[in-house]
């Protein structure tokens, strides 16, 4: 069995213990040692301002243009933290019981009830950084609602939170940048871990604007690379999420934990024809105000406007009563996918189920009618009042809707349909956020530790400024402590001479292998084996035929992709053709894993193990484990499992009801 090296005694103890025993690195010896910094997001941002402010040397990498550019730009609803500002019965515990609920029993409760601990640290540290929350007319931080949790516990900034959240740590990390405490490598990108004597000491990267490859070292490296939700092709992630930088850590020797664990998000605008690239996610947040239904009859056409109430199904309302449209985002996915697989989807597609803010808008109205002392207040008025609080809260969200759909949703309820968002799955790492390979992290989205098999919405902030902001800076020194007498190993070590060898040769072969089929298309194919086989349901006999599909789409790929230009400049589909050679490599060991797991867990729903309400149905007894996978070779890998053992909460099934 894997050891996480969980500290000993009560959990809500563990951290503070941790904290006051871990080894320490003097400043004078920090300004010796150097940390290598990959990803720039919220969880490299603020890794690499923190440990610069602690005085390290540090390197930061990313593949954009900037730091700005990071994925995490894109996240809009908000981030939970246990402040309990509402008064409703919100406390650390609830947050780390709602976590682990909502996570399906399948994450570890040391590391969920430390990030619940910090949580409440993130919004002071933001707050001082400026971030512009969004406030309650007295002045104080507003909250609202999200999926599986009964308080309101999410911090926001109108629908564009994680844009806010990075230009705070982008601040942070531009003063170190400024203060020469932090390097910044932009339009880089990490092609191989070096390791040195068994230990994480540097990096391969190729400068993607000129095509060199260069050799940088570190005591230490430090990953922050994103999640790996582009290898379905159609996701809510930016083109240039990729899973190559934690892909070339697990060819290393880390072990990569749970893979199969992926989120469908239940609000995402539904795809609309093959041309698509990307998914547009419509924020979590809209299910706090808006009301999910489809019609009562099959295959009715008429505009939704023209559907009397009565004729229509609140299906969430209807089956989760106590959770209503804030059951979580793998209840309310497999739930929306049910209504249309029966026949009760909407819009041209029927793949499709309505999302209203009618009865929102004419609440707040109503409200806002009264606020101004306005007496038996017409429906025009209420409409219109409303429709201005509605704006005030959500209006980027209306507005980014209606440029995609030509719909405006003040008047007409949105169209949504679940699609990939998250995953939970990534590279396996202990209490102190270490890998397998001694020296070698893994922060946010790229590890598997805090979810589980399920996210709750607004967690992946709030992980993401956990891991760099208030955990790394603790747990790095503590491996480091043992490292000062270490000096910097010189980049014409052996060591690097054979990685960068390696990541030259692959290139080329790339680049030799002429073919006639784009990057692109066998990106896109590889994405339809895992949508349709590893996606929202599973069995096994899928599952099979996927690595079957997937290993001969790999020889394809090798033998008969077209890759234009050349190496030695700006070729973004050599960068491209390197990331979806890694896609293909992960989509088959995420089968494998999907179908070594014999049960249903959060997003991980194997259509054979599931209760008579079409819920999923866990197996306690023989999968309480983590499944933390090592690369043996080419279509081979070695299952360890760490055992999750749950001292305080008592795993049962979930409910929402």
């Amino acid at each position: 069995m894997l050891d996480a090296k969980i500290p000993e005694g009560k959990l809500e103890d563990k951290w503070t213990d941790y904290k006051g025993h871990c080894k320490l690195v003097n400043p004078a010896n920090k300004r010796k040692i150097e940390i290598i910094v990959i990803g720039t997001g919220l969880a490299g941002a603020s890794a690499a301002a923190s440990l610069g402010e602690l005085g390290y040397k540090v390197k930061a990498f990313c593949f954009q243009d900037s730091p700005r550019r990071a994925h995490s730009i894109a996240a809009q609803g908000g981030i939970n933290a246990a402040k309990n500002y509402q008064n409703d019965g919100d406390s650390v515990f609830r947050l780390f019981y709602d976590t682990i609920k909502g996570g399906d029993y399948r994450s570890r409760e040391s590391n969920v009830h430390r990030l619940a601990e910090v949580s409440a640290n993130i919004i002071d540290q933001c707050v001082a950084q400026g971030v512009p929350f969004a406030r309650e007319y007295g002045g104080l931080l507003s909250n609202r609602s999200f999926g599986g949790v009964q308080v309101q516990r999410t911090f926001y900034a109108a629908g564009q939170t994680g844009q806010q959240l990075l230009i705070g740590a982008y601040q942070a990390l531009e003063r170190q940048v400024a203060l020469g405490n932090v390097t910044m490598y932009s339009r880089h990108e990490m092609l191989d871990v070096v390791v040195i004597d068994g230990k994480a000491r540097g990096i391969i990267c190729r400068n993607l604007i000129t095509g060199q490859l260069e050799r940088h070292f570190g005591h230490s490296v430090v990953l922050c690379s994103g999640g790996y939700g582009n290898v379905f092709y159609l996701s809510t992630n930016a083109m240039g999420c990729n899973v190559t930088a934690a892909w070339k850590a697990h060819k290393k020797g880390a072990y990569f934990g749970n893979p199969c664990f992926t989120q469908i998000h239940p609000t995402c605008i539904p795809v609309s024809g093959d041309y698509q690239s990307k998914l547009t996610l419509m924020s979590e947040s809209l299910r706090n105000d808006g009301r999910i239904w489809v019609p009562k009859k099959k295959g009715d056409n008429r505009p939704a406007n023209q559907i009397p109430e009565e004729e229509r199904d609140y299906y969430l309302e209807r089956r989760y009563p106590a959770y209503g449209n804030l059951v979580p985002r793998d209840v309310a996915s497999r739930a929306a996918k049910e209504r249309c697989d029966a026949g009760y989807g909407v819009g041209s597609s029927k793949q499709a189920v309505y999302l209203d803010y009618a009865s929102a808008i004419e609440r707040y109205g109503k409200i806002e009618a009264g606020k101004r002392g306005i007496d038996n207040p017409s429906s025009e008025q209420i409409k219109q009042m409303g429709d201005e609080v509605v704006k005030e809260k959500y209006g980027n969200l209306f507005d980014m809707y209606e440029k995609i759909t030509g719909e405006n949703p003040y008047e007409v309820p949105m169209r949504i349909y679940p699609a990939v968002h998250y995953t939970m799955g990534g590279l396996w790492v202990d209490y102190e956020l270490q890998t397998t390979v001694p020296g070698l992290y893994a922060l946010g989205e790229c590890n598997f530790s805090d979810h589980g098999a399920n996210r709750l919405g607004a967690s992946a902030l709030m992980q993401g400024l956990a891991d760099g902001y208030f955990v790394i800076p603790y747990t790095i020194g503590n491996y480091l402590a043992d490292e000062i007498r270490t000096p910097a190993i010189p980049t014409t070590h052996p060591a690097f001479e054979e990685a960068e060898k390696k990541v030259a040769e692959r290139i080329q072969t790339l680049m030799n292998i002429k073919g006639s089929e784009s990057v692109e298309s066998l990106h896109k194919r590889l994405g339809k084996i895992m949508w349709d086989k590893c996606g929202m349901a599973r069995n096994a006999q899928g599952l099979k035929e996927a690595i079957e599909e997937i290993r001969a789409l790999r020889k394809e790929f090798w033998s008969n992709v077209k890759i234009p230009g050349s190496i030695d400049e700006f070729n973004p589909e050599l960068d491209k053709a390197g990331r979806v050679a890694d896609f293909i490599e992960l989509g088959e060991l995420m089968c494998i894993d999907a179908l070594d797991r014999n049960e249903s867990c959060g997003g991980h729903f194997r259509e054979e193990y599931q209760t008579e309400e079409g819920e999923a149905m866990r197996d306690d007894e023989h999968y309480m484990f983590v499944s933390a996978w090592e690369y043996k070779g080419d279509e081979d890998w070695e299952l360890h499992k760490e055992a999750l053992d749950y001292e305080v909460v008592h795993p049962t099934q979930r409910s929402y009801k």
